[in-house]
């Protein structure tokens, strides 16, 4: 589809790399290692805080790109890849130093690359692209929520398992998507 044409459920795609939305993401990205400084270093607060800052703008880089419609390229790959590294930067992280299930860790690591390295092939093999869907971000926001309470040593084991459960569920919806539109371009 070339940049002119857009219909009413997409959003005009540009080439730009320096948008506010990929600004927002890759700081993102750079906290991720700020977080496992901290959290290695015995600073679980700080470090809660800055995964909490990471996770809780995990929203507002998408939204500017589609209200102020610079929807970038690089932003399509840069978003879900900042949020895989987080999600899975989380998990690994209440995992070693906050007690969550090893099964936990498994479950969420293969579930991210699976639907990670899927979307890839699908986006650059087929060239279909499967939208998110808001389950997907409300289980992304149940993981964030949840891991967080576990770093205050609270009950956040709940929110997880709620996120887990709901992310699979998104998973075969992702699946069952991805089939019908390979059927529909072969």
């Amino acid at each position: 589809m070339e940049n002119s044409q857009v219909t009413a459920n997409e959003e005009e795609v540009s080439s730009k790399i320096l948008t506010v939305p990929n600004v927002i993401s890759f700081i993102r990205m750079l906290l991720v290692p700020v977080f496992f400084i901290l959290l290695t270093n015995g600073q679980r607060i700080p470090a809660l805080v800055v995964y909490a800052v990471s996770a809780s703008t995990d929203f507002l880089d998408g939204q500017i790109a589609r209200r102020c419609h610079c929807v970038s390229r690089l932003g399509q790959l840069l978003d879900p890849s900042v949020d895989t590294l987080l999600m899975v930067s989380g998990v690994v992280g209440t995992w070693l130093y906050c007690g969550l299930p090893t099964w936990v860790l498994i479950v969420v690591f293969a579930r991210e690359v699976f639907v990670l390295s899927g979307g890839f092939w699908l986006l650059h093999v087929k060239h279909i692209r499967i939208p998110v869907v808001y389950p997907g971000k409300v289980a992304t926001a149940l993981l964030f929520f949840g891991m967080c309470l576990l770093f205050l040593n609270e009950a956040g084991l709940w929110f997880v398992y709620f996120g887990v459960i709901l992310q699979l569920a998104v998973t075969v919806y992702y699946v069952y998507k991805g089939v019908l539109a390979l059927k529909t371009c072969d």
